[in-house]
């Protein structure tokens, strides 16, 4: 409910003020730029700390009739207002250091003009005023609401700035540049508000007078402003404007604005007559006018222009989100009624990726005749002919339910069906959370208690929305219930990349297990490394097939499986040296090899060796190990060339491989389990681990590994791939 609550706020909130806010940063990317401008102007004060007050009226005095004021503004610049001896008032900019004229007194550009009057006020004076304010505030409570939903989403304030899980482009950068401009946000949101209530009047007054004995002001003995204790203790740095004496009268005095207080000065003695220190409210004031500004500091004016170019990019980026949870929560128009239904499909999903998922499954069913309903769990109640129930529910925040789906278990308490039903429940979630599929978990629990539930698959887990796991997954359901169920396999973006030539250097001959290497060589001498991926297109097939590379002497290495009807490793298996093929890479950093690992455990099975075959044959420097599984001895001698050979070149390779297909049955989890202690030190050492392979092996090497690290860490193997020590690349 929290989760919920918290979303639909931070959604409430964006959507109010979203124009506004608009205007704002538009405008705010504007006004960056005047605070830049100005202090690349030629008429910054080199070093203020050194330059006294007094020495800067003396050269002063020298060139001029007379001082009227002097001032220092947030940009340094240090401008006079004198009669000259040609007996005109100027203002203009002076070189404190010799008094001499610089440079006139810097206009406001239109744009500049425009821009502020549009920022402050919407041109609409008071009342834009009130909205500008009130839209700092509603600013405020987003990037509030928005750390509140970060916190909840990484399962913890000290998992704050932990990995993100990416589920697509908006929902990672709209955490990531979120947390990066979290603060500059929320000042430059505090310090709108704080100005606007400045504006009206709303802080607390701190007007004060000086209160001088004028009946005892001193005349003698007097000194020259050279002499004036107070004049050469204050600098320039300080110093905000001093205002001179109209007149020779005794009552007439120096005006001394510093950076904390006010000062009034005998004209004669340089004796201090009054002191007012500046109140807290009249200090925050100016603060909330730098920092809303950027005046005075180039490096400050480009975050806040940052972070009103990030502000827009919340806006696109959040609304694309909330547009594209709708669209995929919405519940496909169902065919059947509950009540006519004897498949009942119920969907618990924060984001809406789920719901991809379960409507696939759905719409199987349909092409098989079957009367099937899908909805929500909240929506959970009676169904009158239903015999299978197949629950597909994500787990969000540290273990909770998403928002759709947290009355599920106390309805599912109170609507007791009348007779046995058969259920199965997929739970969805991330391994790098360590309460992976925890609401799942829960629901099963919950089913299992319940005679009249029978579970007909053990509870299946799924990391990131992986659909060839969501395959397998049906392929038991349907073994299991005698369903010929085939899932349609969500479309994949056409091509669009530039396609590269590449040549055939070698292709082996099928092992027993029908898999063979083929060596490519790059026509355009195209940079990459080892896991990156192939991305090919079968003629008239506007499918992408993705291969792991192996990087062998600057040549592209894949291992390929040869499948009866499968179109590309068929396509492959028949190609001859010098043949050309048109493919082209997608860089796969988060699968490269960890060159800042002390240690690195590559774990494959099958043809996911490819890319480790090029990361061992490479690696020089960090010690590798490679656990290998296969079907028997015969499988490894396709790769047992390169295997040898790059554990004699660079000797910083180890293998390691387990035979399935043998009297002693050994998978690579086996491997695993046996040098639990060796796994559980690498990582504890900063080591890392890379998988590569079919998912159902890695589901198995993922639960042996997270068990290493829970007996002998004592951390979940979350923990480690938080810190980017686990790296998987599986299908």
């Amino acid at each position: 409910m929290t989760i919920s609550i918290w979303r639909y706020s931070h959604l409430a909130l964006a959507i109010s003020s979203f124009i506004f806010i608009i205007i704002a940063s538009i405008t705010g990317i504007i006004l960056a730029f005047e605070p830049i401008s100005n202090q690349l102007q030629p008429y910054s004060i080199g070093s203020s700390n050194n330059i006294t007050l007094a020495q800067t009226i003396i050269v002063l005095q020298e060139h001029y009739e007379e001082i009227i004021s002097i001032e220092v503004d947030n940009n340094d610049f240090v401008s006079a207002s004198v009669i000259t001896n040609d007996g005109k008032n100027e203002t203009f900019y002076i070189n404190p250091l010799t008094g001499e004229k610089i440079g006139e007194i810097i206009e406001k550009a239109p744009i500049f003009k425009f821009a502020t009057n549009l920022h402050r006020s919407l041109f609409l004076k008071s009342a834009g005023r009130f909205f500008v304010g009130l839209i700092s505030f509603i600013l405020f409570l987003i990037a509030i609401t928005g750390i509140l939903l970060i916190i909840k989403r990484q399962q913890g304030i000290h998992r704050f700035f932990s990995k993100i899980v990416k589920e697509n482009f908006e929902q990672y950068y709209h955490i990531i540049v979120g947390r990066l401009t979290l603060i500059p946000i929320l000042i430059v949101a505090f310090t709108g508000v704080y100005l606007s209530l400045e504006k009206f009047s709303l802080l607390p007054s701190h007007t004060a007078e000086h209160q001088i004995d004028y009946e005892n002001i001193k005349t003698t003995p007097k000194k020259q402003i050279k002499d004036f204790i107070i004049f050469n203790q204050v600098t320039l740095k300080n110093l905000r404007a001093v205002e001179f004496p109209f007149s020779d009268d005794p009552e007439d005095y120096f005006n001394v604005k510093l950076s904390n207080k006010e000062l009034i000065i005998n004209q004669f003695t340089g004796q201090i007559l009054s002191t007012i220190e500046y109140p807290f409210v009249k200090l925050a004031s100016h603060w909330s006018l730098i920092l809303h500004t950027g005046q005075g500091s180039i490096l400050w004016s480009i975050i806040l222009g940052i972070v009103c170019c990030s502000i827009l990019f919340f806006i696109y980026s959040g609304f694309l989100m909330t547009l594209k949870r709708r669209k995929k929560s919405s519940i496909l128009k169902n065919v059947y009624s509950k009540d006519k239904s004897e498949y009942i499909i119920l969907v618990g999903s924060e984001t809406g990726n789920t719901f991809d998922l379960a409507k696939i499954f759905y719409n199987s069913l349909l092409d098989l005749n079957k009367t099937v309903f899908i909805s929500e769990l909240n929506k959970y109640s009676s169904y009158k002919k239903a015999k299978h129930l197949i629950i597909f529910a994500a787990t969000y925040g540290k273990g909770e339910p998403p928002s759709n789906a947290k009355n599920f278990i106390t309805l599912l308490k109170k609507n007791i069906p009348t007779k046995e039903i058969s259920y199965a429940v997929v739970g969805f979630g991330s391994l790098a959370y360590p309460d992976f599929c925890k609401y799942a978990i829960d629901i099963d629990k919950t089913l299992q208690s319940n005679m009249l539930f029978k579970s007909i698959l053990d509870l299946h887990k799924i990391n990131n929305q992986s659909f060839e796991a969501f395959k397998n997954w049906s392929l038991q359901w349907s073994k299991n219930t005698g369903i010929p169920i085939q899932l349609k396999e969500p479309p994949k973006k056409n091509k669009s990349k530039k396609e590269s030539s590449f040549s055939v250097e070698s292709r082996s001959l099928l092992n027993t297990d029908d898999t063979f290497l083929i060596r490519l060589r790059s026509e355009n001498k195209i940079s990459f490394m080892s896991g990156d991926l192939l991305s090919f297109y079968p003629e008239n097939d506007p499918i992408e097939r993705l291969y792991s590379i192996g990087k062998i002497d600057g040549d592209i290495l894949l291992s390929v499986k040869k499948h009866e009807f499968g179109v590309c490793s068929t396509y492959f298996s028949k190609l001859n040296k010098n043949d050309i093929i048109k493919a082209s890479i997608k860089r796969n950093p988060d699968f490269n090899f960890p060159v800042w690992a002390t240690e690195v455990i590559m774990i494959a099975n099958g043809t996911g060796i490819a890319p480790f075959l090029g990361m061992i044959n490479t690696n020089k420097k960090i010690k590798s190990h490679l656990f290998w599984g296969g079907r028997n001895e015969e499988s490894i001698e396709l790769y047992h060339e390169i295997i040898q050979n790059s554990i004699k070149k660079n000797g910083t390779a180890y293998f390691y491989p387990a035979y399935s297909r043998v009297q002693e049955k050994i998978y690579v989890q086996h491997l695993l389990k046996r040098n639990s202690s060796f796994i559980a030190k690498t990582l504890d050492k900063k080591g890392a681990i890379l998988i590569c392979g079919s998912v159902a092996m890695q589901k198995e090497v993922i639960a042996i590994i997270d068990q290493i690290c829970q007996k002998i860490n004592h951390k979940p193997l979350s923990y480690y791939q938080n810190k980017g020590q686990l790296k998987m690349d599986c299908y």
